[in-house]
């Protein structure tokens, strides 16, 4: 009898301890505080080093490396990551992802405080950060599930956008201030102090673990038979399979036309970076609004409605920012294409967080972020050298195709790449218009019936 009750005291202390930290949609807006920070830090940061390695380098190619480096990594490790959310505490995780960012920033820190930082330890740090941060995304997804009821999805969603495009609208402002107050050392301390925020945040939440499930049980085995059980759910459910495809052929079009923005602007006008910024501008403008209006909101009730007539809206979007042939016309198409993204990125998000059992989503995040990005980098390689060798030589007033479609796009610099965006505009919308040609996609939501799921409040 002693040795039972010592043996549950320190248990259910702890879970009183759990009980009296918020969760819920509570929980998840002091989550959401210290995200907003810890991004305005990341990208003032990420603002504070492309001018640096500008300055150092002039080119880039080497600016780009950053990105790849970052991005190839978070990729690699992304199915074995959502292995691991499902396996371990997912409050645990992200707070080991935000800890390996800053890790990643006092390297770099104290590199460059003793003049040493070179361009290539930001591919080594890069890479490092990126590997960790392939377990934020399902982390911080599955971890939403089980905080806030299946309605405020969507609204949650919504919060995150507002964030992401919130940072993207006044870090540039505040890094440029602080470089000449502070320097690059400052922002980067900065940096690091916002992870902290960040951790403290979660250190003050109740994340709950998810219930077991079947779909759990089947999938549970060695680390390689839960990392490619994710691929073999989405394979299982046809219609999440078919609304991921969806997804794959967006992200393969639109990185397409959108790695060719900046130079196509500039191109176009002379090299006028204000006008480049202005339409910068408009794209987090448009992101926040969209974000707070779906906060506000919550999205529609019919989902797939969200994602497909915002898909067509967005593509129409771009199909009109190739047309443009001015700042005003590219910052209006821009921030109504980036308008209705919070609402695709919710409505997707807040399906799969109602189809998918908790316990997996881990796994099967991972593997739908993996397959609906993996054509991005694809795409990215292929639009420099497809603007530079074809479209722009063919849309010179002497060039081949001037003469039949110049009248659309206008001829000159930037005119090959202008018609880019039209083109992946016009398949964008085909795209969104044969989603509701395949009953898989259209009815996805009548098809797989919601998990059941028990929120803590």
């Amino acid at each position: 009898m002693k040795g039972g009750k010592a043996t549950n005291e320190p248990r259910e202390e702890h879970h009183k301890i759990q009980k009296t930290r918020p969760t819920g949609m509570l929980g998840f807006t002091i989550i959401w505080i210290g995200q907003v920070i810890s991004l305005l830090g990341t990208a003032m940061t990420g603002f504070a080093l492309t001018i640096w390695a500008w300055q150092i380098t002039q080119q880039a190619t080497a600016l780009a490396l950053v990105g790849f480096f970052t991005f190839a990594p978070t990729l690699l490790v992304t199915p074995f990551a959502g292995a691991l959310v499902d396996r371990w505490n997912r409050k645990f995780v992200m707070m080991l992802s935000d800890l390996a960012a800053i890790l990643s920033t006092v390297v770099v820190l104290l590199l460059f405080l003793i003049g040493n930082l070179q361009i290539w330890h930001l591919y080594v740090t890069g890479a490092f950060s990126g590997a960790f941060g392939a377990f934020q995304f399902p982390a911080y997804s599955a971890a939403v599930t089980t905080m806030v009821s299946k309605k405020q999805y969507g609204r949650a969603s919504g919060m995150l956008s507002t964030a992401q495009f919130a940072s993207n609208i006044f870090a540039p402002a505040l890094a440029a201030i602080f470089l000449s107050i502070i320097g690059v050392a400052g922002i980067l301390a900065i940096d690091v102090f916002t992870f902290f925020v960040a951790i403290g945040a979660l250190l003050l939440v109740h994340v709950p673990q998810p219930i077991a499930t079947r779909a759990g049980q089947r999938g549970k085995g060695s680390i390689w038979k839960e990392s490619v059980y994710g691929f073999r759910y989405i394979y299982e459910r046809k219609s999440l399979l078919a609304l991921l495809l969806v997804f794959f052929c967006i992200n393969l079009l639109a990185p397409f036309a959108f790695t060719l923005l900046a130079p196509m602007i500039l191109a176009r006008t002379g090299d006028d970076a204000i006008a480049l910024g202005m339409v910068q501008s408009a794209i987090g403008i448009g992101g926040l609004v969209g974000g707070i209006a779906l906060s506000i909101w919550g999205g529609p009730k019919r989902r797939i409605h969200g994602i497909l007539i915002g898909l067509i809206l967005a593509t129409m979007g771009m199909f009109f920012i190739g047309l443009g042939q001015n700042p005003f016309t590219w910052a209006l198409a821009a921030f109504f294409t980036i308008l209705v993204i919070p609402t695709i990125n919710g409505s997707s998000q807040a399906i799969w967080q109602g189809k998918v059992a908790p316990d997996v989503q881990g796994r099967v995040f991972a593997a739908r972020g993996m397959i609906a990005q993996i054509g991005a980098p694809v795409a990215m390689l292929l639009a420099g050298p497809l603007a530079d060798r074809v479209f722009e030589p063919a849309m010179m007033p002497e060039g081949s195709w001037a003469p039949l479609i110049g009248w659309l796009v206008g001829t000159g610099p930037g005119a090959g790449m202008s018609l880019m965006f039209v083109i992946a505009g016009a398949l964008g919308m085909l795209v969104g218009l044969a989603g509701y040609a395949f009953s898989a996609v259209r009815n996805v939501e009548d098809i797989l019936s919601d998990h059941v799921v028990e929120v803590e409040h």
